[in-house]
Parts: structure tokens; C-alpha cells; sequence
């Protein structure tokens, strides 16, 4: 007998059941790169997970007889619909086996749970912060997952999404650069040199953390406003900025930072991590005192940079800012260990950042696609 159980977050044990499922579900997957456990639990912490100042959710599980056979969350991000101005619900950590069954019930107590409070239309999987990845995969399943940035699901997910009335609302490209293929053509060289000479646009390198958290206020304001035309925006509040900065810091190479400004104000920013997948799936989601050594010596030795984070205010794509982002994008890969790498996640709203990446040679391999429905 199939039952949906509502996940009680302050049980510890509920909400390792919660947790557990997905581990189970894709151990053995050569392609999955397991999340931090902690990470996760932090999802289901309504004291400490800033979303829920703001916001509301709740976790159910599919049991077949004891057995956890599905999962999922359905939020309520009250700022984002207040923005534009609807009444959407979001699902996220959406797992399940196999079945139309299992994934139909699961769904049906999310459009319970979204009548209850108003709510018309769900949307996901789209998750509690900034860094959370969008979507379920729908191509490239061959390639491995980018770290815990974007999210890695069996090629039947797309299949039940579609059986379940679900359509696209939009897709996320994630898009392959190796040193070879990923050149910017002179045209673009030369407007980034002189948009340099005339000295309004600069890059601001970082030598250590230091100097990175010195920038963090300046780099929250303008991260707050540089995806304003992105289908995912909306204004994250004080506390959300502080936590996609303090995440950012903790895993930041302050060499692969780097920072646009204009007349001194921030207005456009690079962020580049190196790739360390293979140790995170060595250390199976868990943080150990060897696991760091582990992650540090991956950081030493990997040749693969994911570049998730780019984006310049719009008011200055025509004034060469975003040319002067490509630039530095061009030197990762000439002037340092990385010989290859990939733009993660990028909305197909961020228009002319897609075109202009695509002519600089670079191939798109992974897409995650965000599913709608209307109740």
C-alpha cells in the first residue's frame, strides 16, 4: 500500500529518512556527485535556513509499506511572488523510483498542500537559495554532475514529469570550454583592450580571502541586481546575502574571483571554482578531517573549473562589460592549470550572455529543465 507521510523537521529521524532516500536511490551511479548531508539538513532547519524568514515549505515521503519509495518538497517563496506578482509554489529534492504511481501521489499531496494556501500554479524544481541548481536533467546524462551546483536524476524523470501534465517553463544550459575551442574572436579581444584603456571599466583580482571578504558587501549589492531580467530573480533579502556570500567564501580560490567595476562601483563578477567532483564522491556527502585534505588536494590537481556565477548588470552589456567578462573567462583557461571547464547553469533569459559565449566557442552539453503546471 502506497502512503505520503509529511515529514515532521524536528524529528532527527524523520529527517534523516528524508535525507537517506536520495543516497540510497543513486549510490552506485558513476555520474552523481553526492550533496553534503549537512547541506541538506540545513534545507529541512526552520531556525537556521534564512529562506524561512520570509518563506514557508514542507517535506513529504512516499512509503510503500515501510519502504521509502519517493520524496519531495513544496515551497512558498513569498518574495519572489510579490515580485511577479503571482501565486506560484516551487517543488525541490524531488526523488522517486521508477513509477507513475509513486511520482502522482507525491505530486498530488503537493497540490493539496498548494490549494490549502492559495497557490495556482507549481513550478521545480527550483530550490531555497541562490546556489541551489534548477531543474531536472533532460540532457547529458553521460556527463558527470558538476559538483553540488546543478542536480544529477535518471533519464525517467523527465518521462514522469511529462505523464504527470508538467511543461517547460524554462531551461537551464550548462555549456562545455576547453582551451582549444574556447577563443573569443579579435573583434571582441580588441573592444575588451579598449574598453581597459579608457580606464572606467577595471578587474579586481584577489590575492587572499582577506581581500575577498574586504569586497563581499559590494559583491551582494550587485549580485542582487545583476540577474533582474533572469527568469529565477528576486530581491534576496539582507540574510540571504550573507548566506550565498558565506557559502561563497568558504569554497572560493580568491584567485578565481574576479570583479568588474565601473567608476568604482561593482558591476559585474566571475566566479570560478575548480573542480573537485572526484573527491566528493570519494567522501560520499560527509565532511571528515581526511575528507578536507581530500578536497584541497583535488583543488591542487584537477584541470576542470566550473564557471557558475557570471553575470554583469544590464545596463552595461553595451558599454563592453560583458566582453571584459568573456576576456577574463579566456585567461582561466590560457594562464592557469585549467586546460577545460563548463559555464553551469545558465537561463536561456540570459539572452545575449548565451550568444555571445556560443561565438566564443564553447558547446552546450547539459540542460535541466524547469517544469510548470497549472492547478
Amino acid at each position: 500500500m502506497l502512503t505520503i507521510q509529511q515529514v515532521d523537521t524536528r524529528s532527527r529521524e524523520q529527517v534523516h529518512r528524508f535525507i537517506q532516500f536520495h543516497y540510497d536511490l543513486y549510490r552506485g551511479t558513476p555520474q552523481w556527485v553526492p550533496p553534503f548531508y549537512s547541506d541538506i539538513r540545513l534545507m529541512l532547519d526552520r531556525e537556521k535556513h534564512p529562506f524561512y524568514e520570509h518563506s514557508d515549505g514542507d517535506f513529504f515521503l512516499a512509503l510503500r509499506g515501510k519502504e521509502v519509495v519517493g520524496r519531495i518538497a513544496i515551497l512558498e517563496n513569498r518574495p519572489f511572488n510579490e515580485y511577479h506578482q503571482c501565486k506560484k509554489a516551487q517543488f525541490y529534492l524531488f526523488d522517486c523510483i521508477n513509477d507513475l504511481e509513486v511520482a502522482r501521489a507525491l505530486f498530488d499531496r503537493a497540490a493539496e498542500w498548494c490549494k490549502a494556501r492559495g497557490l495556482t500554479e507549481i513550478v521545480g524544481p527550483k530550490g531555497l537559495s541562490a546556489f541551489d541548481g534548477y531543474g531536472i536533467q533532460v540532457e547529458g546524462f553521460e556527463h558527470r554532475q558538476m559538483m553540488t551546483m546543478m542536480n544529477y536524476n535518471f533519464d525517467y524523470y523527465p518521462k514522469l514529469m511529462e505523464a504527470l501534465g508538467f511543461e517547460k517553463e524554462v531551461d537551464f544550459v550548462s555549456a562545455y570550454i576547453n582551451r582549444e575551442n574556447f577563443q573569443l574572436p579579435d573583434k571582441m579581444r580588441e573592444v575588451a583592450r579598449r574598453v581597459i584603456e579608457r580606464g572606467k571599466f577595471k578587474v579586481v583580482n584577489f590575492r587572499n580571502k582577506k581581500e575577498l571578504v574586504a569586497w563581499a558587501p559590494k559583491i551582494g549589492e550587485a549580485y542582487n541586481k545583476a540577474f533582474v531580467n533572469n527568469w529565477e530573480y528576486y530581491p534576496l533579502s539582507p540574510r540571504e546575502v550573507k548566506f550565498v556570500l558565506d557559502n561563497l567564501l568558504m569554497v572560493a580560490v580568491p584567485e578565481l574571483i574576479k570583479i568588474i567595476t565601473y567608476n568604482e562601483d561593482v558591476v559585474g563578477f566571475l566566479f570560478g571554482f575548480p573542480d573537485i567532483s572526484a573527491a566528493l564522491q570519494r567522501q560520499g556527502g560527509r565532511i571528515t578531517p581526511w575528507g578536507l585534505v581530500d578536497f584541497m588536494l583535488e583543488m591542487k590537481r584537477t584541470k576542470f573549473i566550473s564557471l557558475n556565477g557570471v553575470g554583469v548588470l544590464p545596463e552595461y552589456h553595451g558599454r563592453g562589460g560583458n566582453v571584459l567578462l568573456y576576456a577574463e573567462m579566456a585567461k582561466f583557461l590560457e594562464n592557469s592549470q585549467f586546460t577545460e571547464g563548463e559555464l553551469t547553469q545558465m537561463a536561456e533569459t540570459a539572452v545575449q550572455i548565451r550568444k555571445d559565449i556560443l561565438v566564443a566557442g564553447s558547446k552546450p552539453w547539459k540542460n535541466h529543465r524547469v517544469y510548470h503546471k497549472v492547478l
